[in-house]
This record gives C-alpha cells, sequence and structure tokens, in this order.
C-alpha cells in the first residue's frame, strides 16, 4: 500500500511469472569435487607472502629462485618458509629441486594455466554455463 496522506492506494501486484523466476534456485555452475579443488588452489595462493613467493619465483632472471635467497628478502625463518613452499609444491604451483644443501624452486608449466582454469571454472562469463 502506499500512503500520499490522504487516501490509501493498493500497489500493483506482480504477475506470478515474474515472482516464479525471481524465486527460482540457481544451477550451481560447480560440482562439489569441482568446487573442492578450485578452493584447495585458491587457498594455496590467499596469503600474501605465497603471493610474494611465486610473483618473486616468476620475475626471476632464469626463472628458479634458491631457497637462501627467499630468506632475507621475506623476513622469515626456514621453517616458516619452507611450509609456505611447501603449500605451493602441493598445490601443484611450484616444483623442487634439490642441489646439494640447496633447493631451488620454479613455478611448473601448469602453474599459470592451472589458476587461470580455477578463476575461469569460478566465475564463468555471463551465460557461459560452466
Amino acid at each position: 500500500m502506499v500512503d500520499d496522506g490522504s487516501v490509501t492506494t493498493p500497489l500493483p501486484l506482480a504477475p506470478d511469472d515474474a515472482t516464479a523466476s525471481c524465486c527460482a534456485t540457481p544451477r550451481s555452475a560447480l560440482s562439489p569435487e569441482r568446487a573442492d579443488e578450485v578452493a584447495t588452489l585458491l587457498r594455496s595462493v590467499a596469503d600474501p607472502t605465497r603471493v610474494r613467493l611465486v610473483a618473486a619465483i616468476a620475475a626471476a632472471p632464469d626463472g628458479e629462485v634458491c631457497i637462501c635467497d627467499l630468506t632475507g628478502p621475506f623476513g622469515l625463518t626456514q621453517p616458516t618458509l619452507s611450509h609456505h613452499m611447501r603449500v605451493l609444491i602441493d598445490a601443484g604451483l611450484v616444483a623442487r629441486e634439490q642441489r646439494g644443501r640447496w633447493a631451488y624452486f620454479s613455478l611448473t608449466v601448469d602453474a599459470r594455466p592451472l589458476l587461470a582454469a580455477a578463476l575461469t571454472s569460478a566465475l564463468p562469463a555471463a551465460g557461459d554455463g560452466r
């Protein structure tokens, strides 16, 4: 009802079909399994330190970084740095190669496609239906 101060008039009702489309249950764009995969991958880069680590590795002139070159600039202890690198390795974004005493890290060939696919799965284009 609208009250203009003197006379109360009823508002027009929406047609039944408009109400039905408004209240329809949305179809999920992702299966529960794919949503779990995407969430796991996105959690791996949801930490600012891990984002910086991935960026540092990507920016390295030869595409790899020794763990010894990361502790100082990142202000992290070796165990903390190792934890972050383990998360990135487990997500399939970073590869580790042991050379003597030092570990070297590089982005996997799948790192960029994995992240792009995760975002595309989670946020398909309008009308894409995926």
